[in-house]
């Protein structure tokens, strides 16, 4: 799109500050909410991995518990538990041994011993269960004889007087639920961290520190005083490029829409300021032309007029008197159209006296109201009984009522009304001229102040240019509204003379 040099700063206003400042600001809005979006996933990805881990004590839990009644059913033969203890062992991958304890926390019997000669008695989550009679998980991992990480879980065995009898415990593979948390989110960096901050598992998380808070979340457990972290993925510079890029390229368009609008409705204004420019020239032109003609055109129409009236009086017979008529006529209205190019012209200097506009009005009501009864037209009078001054050339005013009211008076086809309104307010007077007529279509309402342009068959389109000239001379205004095939209101307003 080329830009004329004229137009620079108004595309810098429209396009180019409101681009850059729109775009900055969408950019960090779209940084705002990629941080929120990443954040939002990582909860819930804790808040998923929460559940998993609740669930997974829960379902241990249980599975003790119905240990513990069948130990509690062998506890004079613990050989006969064994057994049994094998089978869940190998059923369910999650374990990494079971055993049954007496109630002092010595071994009775259990699965493969990979806990080495250490005494279950030694550790500290066997002697909180004896102590506390309730199902207790160990706070720390430990590494069996076959490096397998594993979380020990304690449930008693209790008899109807709530005494302990036995404890039933299990190694919880750590690595089982590693590798399950690995195929949920393999590339999610978390850690579930025990009432110590001690990391219990750690997933894609080499190197970074326990403590750190910063990027991270941290969902707390139901069943167990640990936690899930898990760590906020990164920016993605691609993504958040392709969002701001589409951003951008929308926010660049409506900009350069706004523009091309504004430059359309500029355009049109200087449009309309050139049709005015213009008119005012062709105006000009027309006044320039009458100056320089009219009264060149006025001298031998003065010898032509008398030499006819000569003719007449010499030549009296009925057909020629006839023809006589018909050349006077036309002279006179030559000599009409000379006086309203004389008009056109140049203002004259020509002194404004003080006029009252309501006398004036009733002077000229016998003429109009004489052409309105010729077309059985009835006239509507409202003219206050003050005297309304104005400064002003009394002639060309009265020049402009007549002209006016001759207008609507011939727009009447048929009988009509014709209504004439003076008031005056503060500053001004308003003289209204009403009539019923066939009136004004609005594509030719724009077009009646044109040199030349009329509706009349006989008309020379220069009547309401010559009143638009004498009004504006005064200091006024004329408005003409008009709707087709209903009527016509011409309103002239003109200043008051103030102090008279």
């Amino acid at each position: 799109m080329k830009i004329r040099k004229g137009n620079i700063p108004i595309y810098i206003i429209i396009v180019i500050i409101p681009v850059i400042i729109l775009s900055l600001s969408s950019f960090f809005k779209i940084l705002h909410d990629n941080q929120v979006n990443r954040k939002n996933d990582a909860l819930w990805i804790a808040s998923v991995y929460q559940k998993n881990w609740d669930q997974f004590i829960s379902e241990t839990t249980t599975s003790l518990k119905i240990l513990s009644l069948s130990a509690k059913e062998n506890l004079d033969s613990p050989q006969k538990m064994q057994p049994l203890l094998i089978k869940v062992y190998q059923d369910d991958l999650r374990y990494g041994g079971l055993f049954l304890l007496d109630p002092n926390g010595n071994l009775m019997t259990g699965t493969a011993p990979l806990r080495g000669e250490r005494n279950f008695t030694d550790l500290k989550f066997i002697q909180e269960v004896i102590q506390t009679k309730d199902t207790v998980i160990s706070n720390q991992v430990e590494i069996l004889q076959n490096n397998q990480r594993i979380i020990g879980l304690a449930t008693p065995v209790l008899d109807e007087n709530h005494q302990l009898q036995a404890i039933i415990v299990a190694d919880l593979r750590m690595d089982y639920m590693k590798n399950l948390m690995r195929v949920l989110t393999p590339d999610t960096k978390l850690m579930v961290i025990n009432d110590e901050s001690t990391p219990i598992i750690q997933l894609n998380t080499n190197n970074i520190e326990t403590n750190q808070t910063e990027n991270w979340v941290t969902q707390p457990m139901d069943h167990l005083p640990w936690c899930i972290k898990v760590k906020i993925a990164d920016i993605s510079p691609r993504k958040v490029s392709a969002k701001f890029l589409q951003l951008f390229i929308m926010i660049f368009i409506v900009a350069h829409l706004l523009y091309l609008c504004i430059q359309y409705i500029l355009l049109k204004i200087q449009t309309l300021k050139e049709r005015k420019q213009n008119e005012l020239q062709k105006l000009e032109l027309v006044g320039t032309l009458a100056a320089s003609t009219a009264h060149e055109i006025r001298n031998p129409l003065t010898g032509v007029k008398g030499l006819i009236q000569l003719l007449s009086e010499k030549y009296t017979d009925k057909q020629d008197s006839y023809y006589f008529e018909v050349i006077n006529s036309e002279l006179n209205r030559i000599n009409e159209i000379v006086s309203e190019f004389l008009i056109l012209g140049k203002p004259t200097a020509q002194l404004r006296e003080d006029v009252n506009i309501t006398a004036t009005l009733n002077e000229l009501k016998p003429i109009i109201i004489s052409e309105a009864n010729s077309r059985n037209i009835e006239c509507v009078w409202t003219i206050s009984q003050n005297s309304i001054m104005v400064e002003c050339i009394k002639d060309q005013l009265k020049q402009v009522i007549l002209n006016l009211t001759k207008n609507a008076i011939e727009s009447i086809e048929e009988t009509g009304m014709l209504q004439i309104n003076l008031e005056s307010k503060e500053k001004c007077c308003i003289l209204k001229i009403t009539d019923n007529g066939k009136g004004i279509s609005k594509e030719n309402l724009d077009k009646i102040f044109q040199p030349f342009f009329t509706l009349k068959e006989t008309g020379t389109g220069l009547g309401l240019v010559i009143c638009k000239r004498i009004v504006d001379s005064f200091g006024g205004t004329i408005e003409v509204k008009s709707t087709e095939f209903v009527g016509t209101t011409v309103t002239i307003i003109l200043p008051l003379k103030l102090n008279h």
